[in-house]
């Protein structure tokens, strides 16, 4: 596996890792603030992004190479209203998806096709995470200020359960 390519598949385990804390972190906002579905959306949001890294890390041991675990960054985000983590999550879903295309534009530039078609299912799941995040800002800024609206989304969020992503299922 091409050095570059390797360097930023073993820092995207980092930044996954980081992308669970974020939104544990923000599990604990919406818990504190007494919106549980809230924080239950964000807490399996985390296990997913936990998943992330494993994805990654299997990658890596599966293609031979050895995988180098780094410091996990304290998050940096502190909310200060119930839309704050939701625009941040965006945010955040933006520089996920850039980290993404730096890391197939590397294996492209190499015809690294194997890292190509395994980034695949990243890129698409990406698409999702941007269409969730707006979706949950839209939903808030159309019904966060009505408290029976705002009680309606916490009960929809709290349904929300956690299903193991497919690479993860595949390898079961």
């Amino acid at each position: 596996m091409d050095k570059r390519v390797y360097e930023l598949l073993n820092d995207q385990i980092n930044k996954e890792l980081y992308s669970a804390y974020l939104y544990l972190s923000f599990a604990d906002y919406f818990e504190e603030e007494g919106l549980s579905g809230f924080a239950n959306w964000y807490e399996i949001q985390a296990q997913e992004e936990r998943d992330h890294a494993l994805i990654f890390r299997n990658y890596l041991h599966d293609n031979g190479c050895k995988v180098k675990l780094l410091a996990i960054d304290q998050p940096d985000k502190e909310p200060q209203s119930f839309l704050d983590p939701l625009e941040m999550s965006l945010e955040h879903e933006k520089y996920v998806t850039s980290l993404i295309n730096d890391i197939y534009a590397a294996a492209a530039e190499v015809k690294d096709y194997r890292t190509m078609k395994f980034l695949d299912w990243f890129i698409e799941e990406q698409m999702e995470e941007e269409d969730t995040a707006d979706e949950m800002i839209t939903r808030m800024k159309l019904f966060g200020g009505d408290a029976k609206a705002l009680y309606d989304l916490d009960q929809e969020y709290a349904a929300r359960a956690y299903s193991m992503p497919s690479p993860l299922a595949a390898e079961e």
